[in-house]
């Protein structure tokens, strides 16, 4: 006695999802290897339709959008398949029917325009797959990283600015009232000179320009201790500075200017 055997077979059916109508009409095209300005308009509405029917025996939700698109095919290949009417002279007419009208000329027009943005979208996937594999990190603070460069504490200082306080130091002297004016000896240049060096040497060497013009001076000793800072300045004895553009100015004494006991015999007034 033979037994049968029964067998069950797994079927698995499955179907690729699309964007939308257009998405699916570009696959049929290009799986049937067609030229998409000359469509088969029978075979991919047949293909069409039948994509439409496996949706629906799978209990696939089938959108307006692709229905609307089975209507336009059924359309276009009911157009396609009704016989072009004679062409009528518009002498005896108000229309003539163009026999070069194509019906699928709009559904062309708009899939080729799908075809490009669908190109444009996949360039950008690709990218956006690209800058995935590339990991940042935070930007850190390389200040510490950059060298120090230390200004310059004599940048810009030039004789004009010892011109500029000297006509400040004028100014300030005439605009103050004096009840009295008492004339004191002459000084010359070069003992103004030895005062000047004097006064470094009490201060550690570093002195203020307004340290050496109090405020009872009068013009001759005023302008003596720009003529005694001058030659100083010259013989390399001391050098000027400001710390910043309009500040007192910093009178400091250089150790490798002339020797002391010969550049004074060199001035005599």
């Amino acid at each position: 006695m033979l037994r049968g055997t029964h067998s069950k077979v797994k079927v698995t059916v499955k179907l690729e999802t699309f964007e939308g109508p257009l998405d699916l009409l570009l696959h049929l095209i290009d799986k049937a290897e067609v030229d998409i300005y000359d469509i088969p308009i029978k075979e991919i509405t047949d293909q069409y339709m039948e994509y439409l029917d496996a949706m629906t025996e799978l209990e696939l939700e089938v959108t307006s959008e692709f229905l609307v698109m089975a209507a336009t095919l059924l359309s276009i290949k009911s157009k396609m398949l009704l016989p072009k009417p004679p062409v009528v002279d518009l002498e005896f007419d108000d229309y003539m029917m163009d026999e070069d009208y194509d019906p699928r000329a709009e559904l062309v027009a708009k899939l080729i325009e799908y075809r490009k943005y669908k190109a444009i979208a996949d360039h950008l996937r690709d990218k956006e797959v690209e800058r995935s594999l590339i990991y940042t990190r935070e930007p850190e603070d390389l200040a510490p990283y950059v060298p120090a460069i230390q200004e310059n504490p004599v940048k810009g200082l030039h004789v004009g600015d010892l011109v500029h306080a000297f006509r400040k130091a004028i100014r300030r002297m005439q605009s103050r009232q004096m009840v009295a004016k008492i004339r004191k000896d002459e000084i010359s240049v070069k003992d103004r000179m030895f005062e000047v060096l004097e006064a470094l040497g009490q201060q550690g060497g570093k002195l203020f320009f307004s340290k050496l013009i109090d405020e009872h001076a009068t013009r001759d000793t005023i302008v003596v201790t720009f003529l005694a800072l001058l030659e100083l300045m010259k013989v390399k004895k001391i050098v000027c500075f400001q710390h910043k553009l309009f500040d007192d100015i910093v009178i400091q004494e250089r150790k490798d200017g002339a020797p002391d006991g010969v550049w004074p015999d060199e001035i005599n007034y």
